[in-house]
């Protein structure tokens, strides 16, 4: 895909990029990431932010409770999913430690931990 909207500032904005970016709007999704990964995308979010790129940042991640699912499956192996998405890994309450530390600025975040009740038959 490429971008709808383009804009540089040189030496200012490098490195990492935003999943997506509309309207103002600044979205990324972390679900099995290094949790540095989060201080990334708020440090990105933050940046663009501060130039006046986007208003306001969403980052869509899971919730601690997705552990139960994760250890009742298996994978194409048979050993559990758990061993894939463990605690090193990024989901909400990695990410809220990151938020109450102000790591993003003045920059303000919708953040979202997907719940077992969204998964279905885990209701």
């Amino acid at each position: 895909n490429e971008p709808s909207e383009i804009e540089v500032i040189p030496g200012y904005i490098d490195g990492h990029n935003i999943d997506f970016l509309k309207n103002k709007v600044a979205f990324d999704l972390e679900w099995n990431s290094k949790d540095q990964t989060f201080d990334r995308d708020l440090l990105a979010m933050r940046t663009y932010f501060d130039c006046g790129l986007i208003d306001v940042g969403v980052i869509v991640t899971r919730s601690e409770e997705l552990n139960e699912i994760f250890k009742s499956l298996l994978d194409s192996s048979g050993a559990p999913l758990m061993r894939k998405y463990g605690a090193s890994t990024t989901w909400i309450g990695k990410l809220i430690y990151r938020l109450d530390s102000r790591r993003n600025g003045g920059c303000p975040i919708l953040a979202v931990g997907i719940k077992k009740g969204c998964v279905e038959g885990y209701e």
